[in-house]
This record gives C-alpha cells, structure tokens and sequence, in this order.
C-alpha cells in the first residue's frame, strides 16, 4: 500500500517545507477524555517498556512528503520496529511504517469525523486496529469498540482491505484484551490474563513492596542481631566453663 502520494522532492524543497508539531488546539474535550488519553498513553508505554515501539499520544502523524496538510492527530498510536521514545510528530515516510494500533477517546462531537475520515485514513494507510473509547457512554453504549484490519481478494482478483468488528475484545498487535472499565481502558495480558496497573496502582504497589522489604531488612536485621547475641553468650560460657560438652 502507498502511504505517500506526493512526488519526489529537490533537496532544497524538501527543507523548505515545515511541519508544525501543534496547532493551538485542545488535548481533550473534557477531563474525563484527557484522563483516559493520558492513563491509555502510560499503561501502553510501561508495557511496551523495553521492547523496539513507541506509544505516542496526541501528536501529528504526517503521512504524505511534501504536503504539512496531510496530517491527523491521533489520541493514542502505537508503532513497532521503531526506535523507542518521544518524538514531536510522527511522519511516515521518515520512520519507514505506519501505527499498528490506533486509540480515539471519541465524543459526540468528534463522532462522525471519527467513523468516516480517520476510519477511513487508517485503512488506507494500513493501520491493523482502530479502537474507538467513548468514556460517558455518549454514543457508544458499551463505550468500547474495535476494528481490525482484513485483507481479502475480490473476484477480479483485486487485494482489497475493510475494517471488520473485534468481536472478542482482543487487541493482537498488543496482545491484550480490552475492557471498558468506569471511565477508562483496562488492559489484560492474554497469556497470564494479568491486568496491566494504572499509575497509581504501580506507585502503591511500589510502596507496598518497598515497605514489605524495609519490614523483611528489619526482620533479617533483627535475626542476625540475635545470632550475634547467642554466639557472644556462647563465647563467654567457653571462656568461663571451657568448651559445651558433646551429645
């Protein structure tokens, strides 16, 4: 699939062209959207943590050289085989693929831009699945909805490729099952069926260990002070009575 429909470029013009990393609008419509675009974007980059991806929220993902108007911002996009790390854009042709998995935290009012033009964009570029989170249930009753990416042949013979429902709430890019849970995303791992924490709960389970390790130092700590005290009652008794007789 071509992801650039633009021409080649001198060396000059290409420099010449400038694409903007922002465009002065809001992050979100609301907190409860901004909150489960930020939650998404960390939960995402700490699972990925370690591995060649990068998680990116909110930012231009430029798919057409030469033309800064071909851009979309989406909420959350993951991409793999890419140099871990942030980034102000996203531009194609640079980073040599597209996004595996798109997130939109979608609202009434982004609604039809989200079912037609961005549905539409990430199926041309090839993007495996689009999921769209509607946190206040505006117009999605079950707030969470997926699609994957389907290649088929036609009876001409033609490679043609739709969108069709996730039916099972599985993420396979990711290898997560989503859930909607309040006004957030929940994240299960599908081999251990693990949910992946929030990072509040990373942070109290950060604690919970550290303090279950300070407890389990002070116990060690207070084991070895009571073998020090025997085996200085211990040499004493020798000094004063020789050696403990044998059993």
């Amino acid at each position: 699939m071509t992801v650039s429909s633009s021409a080649p470029k001198t060396a000059s013009q290409s420099t010449d062209i400038v694409y903007p990393t922002g465009d002065g609008s809001p992050v979100a419509e609301t907190f409860d959207h901004l909150y489960a675009l930020l939650i998404t974007l960390e939960v995402l980059k700490q699972y990925l943590r370690g591995q060649q991806a990068t998680v990116l929220g909110n930012q231009f993902l430029y798919y057409a050289q030469g033309y800064p108007r071909a851009r979309t911002a989406p909420d959350v996009m993951v991409i793999f085989g890419v140099e871990p790390g942030g980034r102000d854009s996203f531009k194609i042709w640079e980073e040599g693929t597209v996004p595996s998995v798109i997130f939109e935290i979608t609202s009434p009012s982004t609604r039809i831009k989200d079912e037609t033009f961005k549905k539409d964009l990430y199926l041309q570029l090839g993007v495996q699945e689009y999921w769209q989170f509607d946190p206040k249930g505006e117009w999605i009753p079950e707030k969470l909805r997926g699609y994957r990416l389907h290649d088929f042949t036609t009876f001409a013979g033609q490679e043609e490729s739709v969108y069709e429902p996730i039916t099972d709430g599985q993420c396979q890019p990711l290898q997560l099952r989503l859930v909607a849970e309040g006004k957030l995303i929940a994240f299960y791992r599908l081999d251990t069926g693990e949910k992946l924490l929030l990072p509040e709960e990373m942070a109290d389970a950060l604690r919970q260990e550290t303090l279950s390790r300070q407890e389990a130092e002070a116990i060690a700590q207070a084991e070895r002070q009571r073998a020090e005290e025997l085996e200085a009652q211990l040499e004493r008794y020798r000094e004063r009575f020789g050696e403990l007789p044998e059993d």
